[in-house]
């Protein structure tokens, strides 16, 4: 079963913590390009193929964020925005369309700004968190249209490989 209920012995553990490495690599070898990035896809394949478990490599990703970057207002939102992704995932994870996928993906992207703008509502108040979100609204439209392709070209791919590749080391069956 996919995100099995067993405890993980090392092999599974190794793996985990590998593809939350792949989350991060991913994402800084794609840096140049603004609000391009594949961690939303890959939090969403992770959790379709892993269910709970693809919580580990999501805050293995972001505790090396935090190393690389420092804490910050960000730091605080990237533990719950990863996580809200993962659930919608997980509630969907039955759908076949790759167009949905892209969807979820895309409207992620679009409203992460608004998603991290409530740290900032919790630190300085509505008019610091609207004009926060207002100003970085360009670079959400960035982060849809990036995540909308690259999960309707990759999603699918993407959960085929893992998931063989995941039976293959008997992480699921």
């Amino acid at each position: 079963m996919p995100g099995g209920s067993g405890r993980l012995d090392v092999r599974g553990v190794v793996v985990l913590a590998l593809l939350g490495a792949v989350l991060f690599v991913a994402k800084m070898a794609m840096a140049w390009l603004p609000n391009i990035e594949p961690v939303s896809l890959l939090v969403m394949v992770y959790t379709v193929v892993f269910g709970r478990r693809a919580l580990y490599p999501i805050y293995i990703y972001v505790a090396l964020e935090c190393m690389v970057w420092g804490f910050n207002y960000w730091t605080i939102s990237y533990l719950y925005v990863w996580a809200v992704l993962a659930l919608l995932a997980w509630l969907l994870r039955g759908m076949e369309s790759g167009v949905g996928w892209a969807v979820l993906s895309g409207a992620f992207g679009l409203c992460f700004g608004a998603l991290n703008a409530l740290v900032y509502w919790a630190a300085g108040g509505w008019a610091f968190a609207v004009s926060w979100w207002v100003m970085g609204i360009p670079y959400d439209a960035l982060h849809c249209a990036g995540n909308f392709v690259m999960a309707l070209v990759l999603f699918a791919p993407c959960r085929k490989v893992l998931t063989r590749l995941s039976r293959q080391v008997g992480l699921i069956t």
